[in-house]
């Protein structure tokens, strides 16, 4: 019992939290492979699911700075989609009748986890190392994306192509706007500065920052 009065989490969340990914894990596997989980989004899940069990403000911070960003904008495309209008065509996917509908249910964590990152960094403090940690494993899973998983298809079908749009917004199509490399080498240098560190700016400005830590930038 002295370790529930020692944690700022409740056991309620962890347990909702963690029966979630009991069921998301498994089914997505199954339905798109083990590389589904090389998404940035997915990453985030795994890291979230152990920062909630230990209370790890890093962890949590990391996630933020990734996905907080992208996901509202996952949030804002399918807000258009709703009324029939495409943004980015990220969320295309979740009006394709070809993905069954439990898939999408499932797959609307996007809309709800970038809001539950913040109500954690709220409740365990930001930590400031999280925008370099998170860059460092951007980059990798990147490389990772753009050396070795599969390239925009016409027909992919639930196969995860384009993984963290490596090759472009579409998973039919690689953009054409720029070279492949250029298209690739921006994302490595425009994620951090464009998307990670002004959540990590807003986050410092905004949030209790992790007893230990400064408010440094």
């Amino acid at each position: 019992m002295s370790w529930l009065k020692t944690q700022r989490l409740s056991l309620l969340l962890k347990l909702i939290y963690s029966v979630f990914m009991c069921v998301l894990v498994p089914v997505y596997w199954t339905n798109y492979g083990p590389t589904n989980f090389l998404y940035f989004c997915d990453v985030a899940l795994f890291l979230t699911l152990v920062a909630v069990w230990t209370d790890n403000s890093l962890l949590v911070s990391m996630c933020t700075v990734g996905i907080l960003a992208p996901q509202t904008l996952w949030v804002l495309d399918f807000g258009c989609g709703l009324f029939g209008y495409q943004l980015t065509g990220m969320t295309a996917y979740m009006f394709q009748a070809d993905h069954s509908l439990f898939l999408r249910g499932l797959s609307l964590f996007h809309g709800w986890l970038p809001f539950f990152l913040v109500y954690l960094v709220f409740r365990l403090g930001y930590d400031r190392r999280g925008l370099i940690a998170w860059t460092l494993l951007a980059w990798t899973l990147l490389f990772v994306c753009y050396f070795l998983m599969p390239p925009p298809n016409p027909n992919p079908g639930l196969t995860p192509v384009n993984i963290n749009y490596v090759w472009g917004m579409s998973d039919t199509a690689a953009q054409t706007w720029v070279a492949p490399n250029i298209w690739f080498i921006g994302l490595l240098v425009g994620l951090p500065i464009f998307l990670f560190f002004p959540v990590h700016w807003l986050l410092l400005k905004t949030m209790p920052q992790r007893k230990g830590t400064n408010g440094r930038i």
